[in-house]
């Protein structure tokens, strides 16, 4: 069995004396997406902001490729190859859609990744690189910010709620991607309050509720009645 890249262990992390996350256990092997679900406040983003170096905690409680980089400076962990499609999508305002997508590959690890590998992602990029990227719509923002994250070729990529605030069938079109960039063989945790559209594209998953994990497992193996109780903190 292949080594994870990404190991979380025991994690505990929050803001000052806010504690947010409370004992969590994960791993993400080579090419696997895992869906993290869970409500409102549950810890999904705290959880992403550790692994980023974004929220402190102990360096042995995340480790990618068993080195320990807990607490590690954000741009080091980048520079390891992980990269993040951060909650609201935050494009450069100034600057235009390839512009944006040059600022994601500018450290970036020798891959396969390039600019027109991006935009025969998503072709509706090539047309609008010259438009400023926030006067796209939101669903071509979204393309954006995954777009400038792959510049980067990260061995794991996190995907913080892509879907929020989108159209169905932008978020369709959206999803459509992913096998193509699963099939590049990056590994990805999929951020999503929209638990049916994860499930779909995950190898595994783990529900957080108020910080800890309320459910794991793969797919098929667990019925609507158990995740939804999981999700909500409800007793079976």
């Amino acid at each position: 069995m292949a080594e994870p890249i990404l190991s979380i262990a025991s994690l505990k992390a929050g803001y000052g004396d806010f504690q947010a996350l409370f004992g969590i256990d994960l791993e993400v092997g080579p090419g696997e997406t895992l869906a993290l679900i869970g409500a409102n406040g549950a810890g999904k983003t705290t959880l992403l902001r550790a692994i980023t170096g974004l929220v402190g905690c102990a360096p042995a409680m995340v480790r990618l490729d068993g080195r320990p980089i807990g607490g590690m400076r954000p741009d080091r962990i980048a520079a390891l190859g992980v990269a993040m499609v951060p909650e609201g999508r935050r494009l450069f305002r100034s600057l235009s859609v390839e512009e944006n997508l040059l600022i994601g590959g500018e450290r970036a690890r020798r891959g396969d990744w390039t600019l027109e590998r991006v935009y025969d992602l998503f072709p509706i990029l090539r047309e609008r690189r010259r438009n400023p990227a926030t006067a796209l719509s939101g669903g071509q923002q979204q393309m954006v910010a995954i777009g400038r994250a792959l510049m980067a070729n990260p061995r794991l990529i996190l995907f913080d709620e892509i879907s929020l605030g989108l159209a169905p069938v932008v978020i369709r079109d959206i999803y459509a991607a992913v096998p193509a960039i699963m099939a590049s063989g990056v590994s990805a945790i999929l951020v999503e309050q929209d638990v049916t559209r994860a499930l779909a594209v995950a190898r595994k998953f783990v529900c957080l509720q108020e910080g800890r994990v309320s459910l794991a497992g793969r797919p098929g193996e667990h019925d609507r009645q158990a995740i939804t109780a999981a999700y909500f903190g409800l007793a079976r």
